[in-house]
């Protein structure tokens, strides 16, 4: 347990200096290969529910702690063992000695342990107390950024908390079936026989009742399946390709919706674009176990097209552009702390060059699917109502699903939060 937690200290201070979770844990894993299936899962565990619940774990430290712990990893360790103590089921002496042996590893003042002691125990005695005293501050009621709640509260008055709150939820596991090798039904009966109960969603969307192991999914390793949410779904049945058509996605990596695009229509001649070559190994190995062979790889930037376009013009243009990734922060909770107010306008003029970037590329009677994992306007219809306003050969067609509004899908039990937008050139 003292490396479990050690470990997650090292993982939770590399976020706050602005490293992502995932490749966090992927060095994390590659530096100590001598850990245990479970003690891996142990510390994902405490690191995604450590960030998914920080605000509230910081305020509570605020409250029993007279002045701010100057050692950033002796702090990151008190975050940890409260949200242990809050959320696990391991018992409470076993956090408390354990976290006591970890401040001994994280350095050798004699006064660190005693601190960690006193505090952690501290919280025990007065727990409901100190729950009820930060009722009022909503970074520790939500646990987000205060301008975070507060851009929501001005764009969604109505369902701001509703999606605050989704993104604290732990993420369901979905499956997009590929239909090429089986059916929906037949894969959930092959689910079933594993003891794995799902649920149809729409399209070749499962939702699985608990999520699992890639390795035990029937057919996995075949192509019969692929992990996506239902949200990242609608992105290839809204851009109508169809057979023969010259297809671009333009930012493709990690390979889902290019894939799914493949999966769908036989015989498009479709392009896959990225602008970082290590992302393009991912999704090579991605198109290799679905076995989809029929595609052009190229490795370059959608904002300049230049330096890697043939000339030709495409019938349909997929252009899913680098975000805030606010709608998915239930998958990945370092977002909300990684971000700056400042993030989601930087963003928008990113999106806005990709978009007035690919738009000369698409055949007239083309459709470009402009598409988000962000909640937020500035990046969604801003972005799209702008581009109208300077585009007189664009107009924007109808995304018919289950929208909440103008091609915004909000986050919630049945997806991630989602944006798209289709354009078609007159």
């Amino acid at each position: 347990m003292i490396e479990v937690q050690l470990l997650a200290v090292q993982a939770i201070g590399e976020t706050f200096a602005g490293a992502n979770l995932n490749e966090i844990l992927r060095h994390i894993w590659q530096a100590n290969t001598r850990l245990t299936l479970q003690q891996r899962g142990a510390i994902q565990d405490i690191a995604y529910g450590t960030l998914r619940h920080y605000g509230q774990i910081d305020a509570i430290l605020h409250q029993l702690l007279n002045k701010p712990v100057q050692l950033k990893p002796l702090h990151y360790l008190l975050a940890i063992a409260l949200y242990q103590l809050c959320f696990s089921k391991t018992p409470v002496y076993a956090i408390v000695d354990h976290a006591v042996s970890s401040s001994r590893k994280i350095t050798r003042n004699p006064g660190a342990a005693g601190l960690i002691n006193a505090v952690l125990r501290n919280f025990m005695r007065q727990r409901t107390s100190l729950l009820d005293q930060i009722k009022t501050n909503e970074v520790a009621r939500y646990s987000y950024p205060q301008w975070w709640i507060d851009k929501l509260h001005q764009q969604y008055p109505r369902n701001y908390e509703a999606i605050l709150l989704a993104g604290n939820e732990h993420p369901t596991m979905m499956l997009r079936i590929n239909t090429l090798y089986t059916s929906v039904g037949h894969y959930q009966a092959l689910l079933a026989a594993q003891g794995i109960d799902s649920e149809w969603l729409w399209g070749n969307a499962l939702r699985l009742a608990r999520p699992v192991a890639v390795e035990k999914l029937p057919g996995f390793s075949e192509g019969l399946a692929t992990v996506q949410d239902a949200g990242a779904q609608l992105a290839a049945p809204l851009l109508d390709a169809g057979a023969g058509m010259r297809v671009l996605d333009a930012c493709a990596a990690p390979g889902g919706k290019s894939t799914h695009l493949a999966e769908l229509v036989k015989d498009i001649e479709l392009t896959v674009l990225d602008k970082h070559e290590a992302r393009l190994v991912r999704l090579t190995e991605n198109f290799s176990r679905l076995k989809i062979t029929d595609y052009q790889l190229l490795c370059g930037d959608a904002m300049h097209p230049s330096q890697w376009w043939d000339g030709q013009l495409y019938d349909r243009i997929l252009a899913d552009v680098p975000c805030s990734a606010s709608g998915v922060v239930s998958r990945h909770p370092d977002i909300k702390w990684l971000r700056k107010p400042s993030d989601t306008d930087n963003f928008a003029q990113t999106q806005t060059t990709i978009l007035n970037a690919l738009w000369p590329l698409l055949q007239q009677g083309g459709k470009l699917l402009y598409a988000t994992c962000s909640v937020f306007n500035e990046e969604n219809n801003l972005v799209a109502e702008k581009f109208l306003s300077t585009h007189q050969d664009a107009s924007r067609l109808p995304c018919f699903h289950a929208t909440t509004d103008n091609g915004q899908l909000l986050p919630g039990a049945r997806h991630d939060g989602f944006f798209y937008a289709l354009f078609r050139k007159n």
